[in-house]
């Protein structure tokens, strides 16, 4: 399977975790851009798979390991699939912080 479509999936398989997006990179105005920004949250390498998302909700444990698993899946039977999965959260979203994200997403205690 070819990077930008393992890239594509891992993105798909992200949005279905509430509570979690990518952290795609700050560079003002993108919605003119002929490629998708948030493909920038996601490495390829050889020994590992890293993907920075913005967490939502808390808590962390449960979203992450959500995430995980359904990325895992995905990677399943791909060059990448003994690959270490590294989630790097790279921001908090306010509401997050607020309390907010865990109504919203349902990531409460």
């Amino acid at each position: 399977m070819p990077d930008e479509q393992i890239v594509d999936r891992i993105l798909g398989t992200l949005e279905t975790v509430p509570g979690l997006r990518p952290a795609a990179p700050l560079m003002g105005d993108t919605a003119a851009w002929p490629w998708d920004t948030r493909k920038y949250a996601v490495d390829l390498g050889a020994q590992v798979v890293e993907v920075r998302v913005v967490s939502e909700a808390l808590p962390l444990p449960p979203l992450l390991e959500r995430a995980g698993a359904a990325i895992r899946a995905v990677l399943t039977g791909t060059r990448w699939e003994q690959a270490e999965l590294r989630l790097v959260v790279a921001e908090l979203d306010t509401a997050a912080v607020a309390g907010e994200g865990a109504d919203r997403h349902g990531a409460g205690a």
